[in-house]
């Protein structure tokens, strides 16, 4: 990904968002209208564009303030466009998972947090899962797609690499909460690979049927 950990900061601002995973090398648009959130922006764009995206635990999803889980994602402003009416439309990078060592009382908006990268390294050396899960993933997919009536562009699928796909249905996937945190804290590509494998099949075999939908 270009990026070493000593150029990452270790104090940060982190935005809680129920349901929002960011993965390395993922993108995840995001549209900005809270003051504090606002705030939180402005001061990144001007430092080191380095937000980090956790999820309230699921007791605190409607405080102010939650709690929220240990592991979160950095990710990197990589577009920021001004809306007419004041928000913006921002979209991040995923860049390397972390830990929460403690949160700052730092007197802004926003909260911020000191973060520990060591445990997540391996996230600056993209790799790709074992190949021989990509069988059981395509299968699990279908199984998906069948489920909740969902088109989908079958020959870019199969062409596309593991990696990227993992990725991209990670956070994507309408999963609960609790379940994109496990995908976020999976140790490795692999991990990550078998849990969405499960996650996909035990959905499938729970959802009813919904509207058909393009899905990209």
């Amino acid at each position: 990904m270009g990026t070493s950990v000593e150029s990452l900061p270790v104090h940060f601002p982190i935005f809680p968002l129920a349901g929002a995973l960011l993965l390395p090398g993922g993108n995840l648009p995001l549209n900005i209208f809270e003051p504090r959130y606002l705030a939180m922006v402005r001061d990144a764009m001007q430092t080191h564009k380095i937000i980090g995206m956790v999820q309230p635990r699921p007791e605190q999803e409607n405080e102010r303030s939650p709690k929220v889980y240990d592991v979160g994602c950095a990710g990197r402003i990589t577009h920021f466009e001004e809306t007419d009416d004041g928000r913006f439309q921002i979209a991040l990078t995923g860049v390397c998972r972390f830990d929460i060592v403690q949160e700052l009382d730092c007197g802004t908006l926003y909260r911020q947090i000191h973060a520990d990268f060591r445990r997540w390294l391996g996230d600056l050396e993209p790799s790709e899962p074992a190949i021989e899960l990509r069988a059981a993933l395509l299968d699990a997919l279908k199984q998906f797609l069948d489920a909740h009536e969902l088109a989908a562009e079958w020959s870019g699928i199969e062409q596309a690499p593991m990696s990227g796909l993992v990725t991209s249905l990670a956070m994507i996937c309408p999963f609960e909460p609790s379940e994109k945190q496990a995908l976020l804290e999976a140790e490795n590509l692999d991990r990550q690979t078998d849990i969405l494998t499960a996650l996909m099949r035990m959905d499938a075999l729970t959802t009813p049927g919904g509207t058909p939908t393009q899905m990209h």
